[in-house]
């Protein structure tokens, strides 16, 4: 699955104003909430539940790279953005360090067969050292949305 699939590029917000987990959860969720890519009045919701579920498990990936995501009746397919931080946020990662990329996935809850093929393709493109250092050195929307189609292009990007 390619990331233009799934990735909302109208939300992606290339230096976000968070300055801890919930925060960069609620600004991603509302970006994509303003691209018209959620649900009406899902907003909060959703806001609640990928927090929620970041209290039960850390997606701190580590690297600098977390992948907060839940399942959602406010979507009728898997969305996702992307949000950078150039400070480093907290999100309890694996190996203590601070995030600078933030990939949020919202997918329905009646195809999860369809949320793991989204998983998997995040995944694998961001255990590639390259991917990882040019999406964390990528500055503005275009720089990030070149990124993604070309690793769509050569996934040993």
């Amino acid at each position: 699955m390619k990331f233009e699939d799934f990735i909302c590029f109208e939300a992606i917000i290339p230096e976000m104003k968070a300055r801890d987990r919930n925060e960069a959860i609620g600004e991603l969720v509302s970006s994509l909430y303003k691209a018209g890519r959620l649900g009406k009045g899902s907003c909060e919701e959703i806001i609640k539940a990928v927090v929620k579920r970041e209290n039960e498990a850390s997606t701190g990936m580590g690297k600098g790279v977390a992948v907060p995501h839940v399942k959602s009746k406010a979507v009728k397919n898997v969305v996702a953005t992307i949000g950078q931080s150039g400070i480093g946020i907290d999100f309890a990662s694996l190996d203590k360090q601070p995030v600078y990329s933030v990939i949020l996935i919202i997918s329905p809850v009646d195809n999860p067969d369809k949320h793991l093929q989204v998983m998997e393709s995040v995944f694998k493109h961001l255990q590639v050292e390259k991917f990882r250092k040019f999406l964390r050195q990528s500055k503005a929307t275009e720089e990030i949305e070149d990124l993604l189609k070309e690793a769509d292009e050569n996934p040993s990007l």
